[in-house]
């Protein structure tokens, strides 16, 4: 073989060793990615007692900071959040009614926005709960067909994860509390099937008063059943509200979740006060490959 054509294949050999390695980096980027929770006190006007009509558009243009927001109670005032969303913004909704004769019946509430863009792959599939407590008594929650949303996403790079949405039922009473450990019992039924070692975000209003230590017995019975982490242990609403919402997260096989940053985000508010009943709570992730799966 001449000492030019050798020269060329040597050049060659290189540049597609050096530009793998890079393609393999910048595959592999971490990836940061904001998630907000928030119950949006959807309700409708005359039960909300304030007015939505002016929360809503402040609402929305709010979720726009973030990648991914899980918004619970967007009940009555859907079409006002939809108006004042950017085309870009995916919208995921939970599950409907249970049947269009009940006058009185919503569906979930849930509503999961995304803005990771057009790049990442979205799944989601909604799961109404087979249990609740309360429909002529307590806190009506069966009118309501509350439940879950699973949101599987793949970035660009191809890390994998589960996003899980959901809203238990409310009220103190002993039936509320049984409903919510069955409501529970199902979530990880659920994902244990669709998620198996995949990482993993839970998150939403989960009803349960971490102070309270027959709720908190369920909060942990149910972090020990999926392995996973609360997020924002020591964080405590500005107003002074009892902690309700929480965010769960574990890792994965191969995609692991670091958290950067997480809080309150004292943004939701306007002038009359805050835009909703429940702290708007954050975290900022580290999306990235787990390093033996490289």
């Amino acid at each position: 073989m001449s000492r030019p054509i050798r020269s060329l294949l040597l050049l060659a050999s290189y540049t597609l060793m050096f530009s793998g390695k890079f393609a393999t980096a910048k595959i592999d980027s971490p990836i940061e990615m904001e998630l907000l929770v928030y119950n949006t006190h959807g309700l409708p006007t005359v039960f909300a007692k304030d007015n939505p009509d002016k929360r809503f558009p402040a609402i929305a243009r709010l979720t726009q900071r973030y990648e991914l927001s899980l918004l619970q109670e967007d009940f009555a005032h859907h079409e006002t959040l939809l108006q004042n969303l950017t085309a870009q913004s995916l919208v995921l909704r939970g599950n409907a009614r249970r049947s269009a004769l009940c006058l009185f019946c919503s569906g979930s509430g849930l509503t999961t926005i995304s803005n990771l863009g057009q790049r990442w792959h979205v799944e989601t599939q909604a799961e109404a709960f087979n249990s609740c407590s309360g429909w002529l008594g307590g806190l009506n929650d069966c009118f309501a067909n509350k439940g879950f949303q699973l949101v599987l996403l793949e970035s660009p790079s191809g890390n994998r994860l589960m996003v899980v949405n959901t809203h238990l039922d409310a009220g103190r009473s002993a039936s509320d509390r049984a409903a919510r450990a069955t409501q529970l019992k199902q979530i990880t039924a659920r994902i244990r099937k669709a998620a198996p070692g995949e990482a993993l975000i839970v998150a939403g209003d989960l009803n349960l008063d971490w102070q309270d230590l027959k709720d908190r017995a369920l909060l942990e019975q149910f972090r020990e059943d999926l392995n996973l982490i609360r997020i924002g242990n020591n964080v405590q609403a500005v107003n002074g509200w009892p902690i309700l919402d929480y965010i769960f997260y574990r890792n994965g096989r191969k995609t692991t979740l670091e958290i950067l940053e997480n809080g309150e985000d004292l943004a939701f508010r306007n002038e009359d006060g805050p835009l909703s009943d429940h702290p708007a709570f954050f975290v900022k992730f580290l999306v990235q490959t787990r390093a033996s799966a490289i």
